[in-house]
């Protein structure tokens, strides 16, 4: 075990491990340090504490002493210089005609090297650029090529949820990132809504992943056959925060119904149903009793009759020489079946069908109104239908034959 305290030289930057001994500063406190660049003005951020021997990186060096007014201002017109030297080297890269993008400048605390910070898409060839502002700084000058997340930790912002962006406010170091951090928590995976201000996956992707892994572990996979209170289901969709899914179950109309579980109230097919936790019932009865005591204290009012549901009575006979008037029939319109079809088309093929119905029945009919009639019997025939033969005249002698 040794002894160290942490110290950080930019806001949001890294942590670096240095030895206290001797000096003892509390969080807070400006010091200067020994590092690899020279001699830095640092904060501290943690006081001394005791950490393992693997997580340091040998050798570990002092901390020379605490940092005096004089050293802050110092530190704070090399910031200001910082500033002049980013508007020259920006004016040389025009003029180099260097594709790369300048973003920061900082002065070491000795003031004995100058470095700049730029992004390029590619490898950059500068060993002109930095002879000329050699030339007009008169001190070492280092240009240093970073990534896109770096440059936005260096220029800070807002992100998506309205605050300053992570990695410039509190971050130390990046995380890795991936889309399958999206998919696990079943968000959108349009790059303008999980990327950051860098154009990479926001880091905050990450900050939840490990609570949606472990989750994830216990629910089932939409699609999965799953036992439910109410029989077997298919899983439709899954709430990983609430722990809850959701399960289409086939009705015996042949119909389907979707119904919210939670995950202690399924399992999977072939397994027994868990049982209710009593601390459950429990509290359910304490529910009952607190809304006993409430309803007792609303003012009483007269219990409403709930309305009942007679089944139909079977139709009577009606009684001898009364006619009974038969009630219209409401039609009933049931679903169609197959093929889906607007209300109107429906209708159409209603009205079509009862008039195919009416000219069957029509047809049925005409052969009996149209039939020729029976010859009539001839005593009914006219008397001036058909001639007589003539008859013999009367004899008017009144002679017999």
């Amino acid at each position: 075990m040794a002894t160290v305290a942490g110290i950080r030289f930019k806001k949001a930057g890294k942590v670096y491990y240095f030895d206290p001994t001797g000096v003892w500063p509390n969080p807070g406190d400006p010091v200067i340090v020994e590092t690899i660049r020279g001699v830095e003005m640092g904060e501290t951020v943690t006081g001394a504490r005791e950490v393992k021997d693997e997580t340091l990186i040998a050798p570990l060096k002092k901390i020379i002493r605490l940092a005096t007014p004089e050293d802050v201002k110092r530190a704070e017109e090399c910031a200001a210089k910082e500033r002049d030297a980013i508007e020259i080297c920006a004016r040389k890269i025009e003029a180099h005609k260097l594709e790369m993008k300048l973003v920061d400048a900082e002065y070491t605390f000795d003031g004995g090297k100058l470095i700049f910070y730029f992004t390029a898409n590619g490898r950059v060839d500068f060993r002109d650029l930095v002879k000329d502002l050699a030339s007009v700084f008169k001190m070492r000058i280092e240009l240093r090529q970073i990534g896109v997340r770096d440059e936005a930790k260096m220029l800070g912002g807002l992100g998506a949820c309205g605050r300053p962006i992570c990695c410039g406010a509190f971050l130390n170091d990046f995380q890795p990132v991936s889309i399958r951090m999206a998919k696990d928590q079943s968000l959108s995976l349009n790059p303008t809504k999980i990327s950051g201000q860098c154009g990479r996956l926001m880091c905050c992707l990450k900050y939840e992943q490990e609570n949606y892994e472990t989750i994830l572990k216990k629910l089932p996979r939409v699609g999965r056959e799953i036992m439910t209170p109410d029989g077997l289901g298919v899983v439709t969709e899954i709430g990983v925060i609430r722990e809850k899914v959701k399960v289409r179950l086939h009705e015996p109309d042949d119909t389907y119904d979707v119904r919210e579980y939670d995950l202690d109230a399924v399992c999977r097919p072939g397994e027994t149903l868990p049982e209710r936790p009593a601390e459950a019932q429990e509290s359910d009865e304490d529910d009952e009793l607190l809304h006993f005591f409430d309803e007792e204290a609303k003012p009483q009012t007269p219990p409403r009759r709930p309305e009942r549901r007679r089944p139909p009575r079977p139709a009577e006979k009606p009684a001898e020489g009364k006619a009974e008037a038969a009630e219209p029939q409401k039609r009933r319109y049931p679903r169609p079946k197959g093929k889906k079809q607007t209300t109107e088309q429906y209708f159409n093929r209603e009205n079509e069908a009862r008039q195919k119905d009416a000219d069957a029945a029509q047809k049925d009919k005409a052969p009996k109104d149209n039939a020729p009639k029976a010859d009539a019997p001839k005593d009914n025939a006219p008397k001036d239908s058909a001639p007589k033969a003539d008859a013999p005249a009367p004899r008017q002698d009144g002679a017999q034959e």
